[in-house]
This record gives C-alpha cells, structure tokens and sequence, in this order.
C-alpha cells in the first residue's frame, strides 16, 4: 500500500489544474508547467483535490503510484510558491556576478566561466560569494544548482570551491600533519 501516492493533493487558490488523458498542467502565479504521467496510472481532479490511482498492486505500478503523485504535488507548490537552491562560491579571489542574462564565476582558472540563463529558472547574485538559483520546476533548479556547483566542486583540503549552503564538506589534514621519521 503507497502511503504517499494515496494521499490527495490539494489545490491551493491561484493554481489551476487540467487533466487532460495523461497530460496534467498546472498553471500559478510563478509560471505553467506540464507532464505527461505513465499510461498505467491515472489522474483525476475532483473539485479542489487531485488524486491519483493505479490499476493494480503490480510492483511497475506500486513504483509509478508514489512517484506520479510526487511528481504533480511539486508542480502545484512550484508554480504557487517555487523553488530556490542557495550555492556559495568560497575561496581567495573567487566570486560570482550576474552580467545581464549570464552567471560569470572566477573561480581559479585562467579564464571566467560564463554560464547563461535558461528558460524557467532566474539567477540572482546578493553578495559575490552567494548564488540563489529560483523557478517553479523542481528538477530543473536542482539541475541547474548542480551543473554551477561541477564547474568548481569544493576540495578536501581548504575548502575551495562552489558549494551548497547547507552542504558539508568533509575536511581532510595535509600531508604536513602527518608524523614523520
């Protein structure tokens, strides 16, 4: 029994959800989003209140269930409310700066990284060490936060790098810590 796929989701004002077949789109303030669920589950809207159902307790669809319905409740909040990941450029000299529609990062290379803005997602720049990447798609914010973040992953050893705000990097001692002959 899904625990997660049985419950219903409900729809806040502002928000607007068609059921179309298999095709669901949800529009809000923040923007529209559409997906297309797996044939073998269904979704009805009912009123205020979006459930979804599976034909049967087959495992293919006792896995489809929990997700499908993940999957559409973080469309309703992303479109009423969105989703924001924080990064932090950390490191002597390092720093980030929004220049129009690109993120251009100094991150130790000879050269700065330019990365362009894509559609649905906005990136803001409070402090040149601090990166808040925002829009109403879950996967693709986080998608976008984890390409930044490989353009320079933090090090072991001081820390240098583009991180997560609530990640933790692991320290590592040098090799001068160690003891000698």
């Amino acid at each position: 029994m899904s625990r997660i796929g049985n419950k219903p989701i409900e729809i806040p004002a502002g928000v607007d959800v068609t059921v179309d077949g298999s095709t669901v789109t949800v529009k809000g303030p923040k923007g529209t989003l559409t997906r297309t669920v797996h044939k073998n589950i269904t979704v009805t809207k009912d009123g205020n209140v979006i459930t979804v159902t599976r034909p049967n307790d087959e495992k293919m669809n006792r896995s489809l269930h929990g997700l499908t319905r993940t999957l559409v409740a973080n469309m309703v909040e992303g479109v009423e409310k969105g989703f924001t990941k924080e990064l932090e450029v950390n490191g002597v000299g390092y720093r980030a700066q929004k220049q129009g529609k690109e993120l251009v990062l100094g991150v130790g290379y000879s050269h700065y990284v330019n990365i362009p803005e894509i559609d649905g997602i906005t990136i803001d720049v409070p402090t040149p060490n601090k990166i808040v990447i925002s829009g109403p798609d879950k996967q693709k914010v986080g998608q976008f936060a984890a390409e930044i973040r490989e353009v320079r992953p933090p090090e072991p050893y001081k820390g240098k790098g583009i991180k997560y705000v609530d990640e933790y990097v692991r320290r590592k001692e040098g090799k001068a810590a160690k003891g000698g002959k």
